[in-house]
């Protein structure tokens, strides 16, 4: 794999709090990285033109508040804000990295009126902030030449509320299938699956005592697109509809591959700490994971011969969840014209390139990605083809009640406790209650 590599953690702060690791791809950060920092002439020309227009300027100071997972996503993070800083000079950008408990110490902050001018907001926390009245709105502020089009659609209106836009995404995730080609073809199957029905049937013709045909992790982030893939609705009015027949329809494979074909398993049922984990030690041969297994396949597990295509179809639909974050500005900000240059530079075309350049984030850009060719590399293909009609792990206020209470309760379900009729109507119960009192 030539592509860049991916790590875990960026895009998806709530769930990675929980023990979910869920992030974002790129490239490995050489050529693209001095392509988009150094650009052709006129884009040397117009990066001078503009340092020779902010000359004179008086200096200025933005917060920036994000996380980082690693030294490397640090290093990268820093030579974007360097590449807007060269453009901007009169612009200089104070990083805040917040190591733990990130929303936590941001709504203090917020509170307090002590939070940076511009921070990372993941889609799953963004309806409440906004409720709050915390965010700038971002719409009067953009122009026709920044192209918000060029945004995946999924991934823009996740911060879309009230008819304005509160956010930008920076960046995402999505999931798709890996499977095992080794195991595939011991087992004579010449293809992966391309439907559910399909990938069932693959999934008992390769399991076998060492291993079972399809790892399954159990996470509502994960599971929220196949819950609604057969017309249901998992939230309604901002509340808990586990019980809609329709969801319980598209939820029972899950845990009868389990509990009745015994054909799939979680990643805790054969000692993993994690999908890549059970992956990586051939202990399943298929599972839908993100685009930060590739890096840790890579890294811990370069001989497993792996390929990746979308998630099978079901009801002859795609599905799939994607994962974002955006970079969102402060109400409370004084200065909201230099704040909305930095999330201009950093969502635009050439920063985003930049930092996708350095092997560590998805482009939310459909532009970017065609740039950077993602589409034309058979592993990356199916992240990116999902961005397009993906799930957006984010729904509304009370979103993080109701998975929560989701997970309490699927999990014993799928354990065989309780049936799954008798789960999700007693997490919906909980649930409801909660958001009611």
């Amino acid at each position: 794999m030539e592509r860049a590599k991916w790590i875990k953690g960026l895009g998806f702060m709530s769930v990675v709090m929980a023990g979910t690791v869920l992030t974002a791809c790129g490239d490995d950060g050489n050529n693209n990285t001095d392509e988009a920092t150094n650009g052709n002439d006129t884009g040397t020309n117009e990066t001078e033109n503009n340092a020779n227009q902010n000359e004179g300027q008086e200096e200025v100071t933005v917060r920036l508040t994000g996380w980082q997972s690693s030294p490397t996503e640090q290093r990268y993070f820093e030579e974007t804000i360097a590449a807007f800083e060269e453009e901007y000079p009169h612009i200089n950008v104070e990083l805040d990295t917040i190591a733990d408990q990130y929303m936590d110490v941001l709504r203090t902050r917020l509170i307090g009126g002590e939070a940076a001018d511009v921070f990372f907001l993941d889609a799953f926390e963004a309806p409440g902030l906004i409720e709050a009245g915390v965010l700038e709105p971002m719409d009067d502020y953009i122009t026709d030449e920044f192209d918000v089009d060029d945004f995946e659609d999924p991934l823009i209106d996740a911060f879309r509320r009230d008819g304005q836009l509160w956010g930008l995404p920076k960046d995402t995730s999505t999931l798709a299938l890996f499977y095992n080609k080794d195991h595939f073809e011991e087992a004579g199957i010449e293809s992966p699956p391309e439907t559910w029905e399909e990938m069932e049937e693959y999934a008992e013709t390769l399991t076998d005592d060492n291993r079972y045909g399809f790892g399954i992790v159990t996470d509502l982030a994960r599971l929220y697109s196949i819950a609604e893939s057969r017309g249901g609705d998992v939230v309604v009015d901002n509340q808990a509809n586990f019980t809609d027949p329709a969801v319980i329809e598209a939820l029972q494979p899950i845990v009868d591959m389990r509990n009745e074909k015994e054909i799939g398993a979680s990643p805790a049922d054969v000692g993993a700490e994690w999908g890549g984990d059970m992956f990586g030690t051939e202990r399943a041969s298929m599972i839908i994971e993100g685009n930060w297994m590739i890096e840790f396949m890579e890294d811990a597990f370069p001989d497993v011969n792996y390929g990746v295509v979308e998630i099978p179809m079901i009801e002859d639909e795609r599905q799939t969840m994607a994962y974002t974050v955006s970079y969102s500005m402060n109400a409370q900000s004084e200065q909201k014209d230099e704040a909305w240059k930095l999330v201009e530079f950093l969502t635009g075309k050439e920063g985003m390139e930049i930092w996708t350049s350095s092997g560590l984030a998805l482009p939310s850009r459909q532009s970017v990605a065609e740039n950077m060719d993602y589409a034309d590399d058979a592993i990356y293909e199916p992240f990116i083809e999902g961005a397009s009609y993906a799930t957006v792990w984010a729904d509304d206020t009370n979103l993080p009640i109701i998975n929560s209470n989701f997970e309490n309760q699927f999990s014993s379900a799928f354990l065989g406790d309780q049936t799954l009729e008798e789960a999700m109507e007693e997490a919906e119960r909980v649930a409801n209650n909660e958001i009611q009192d």
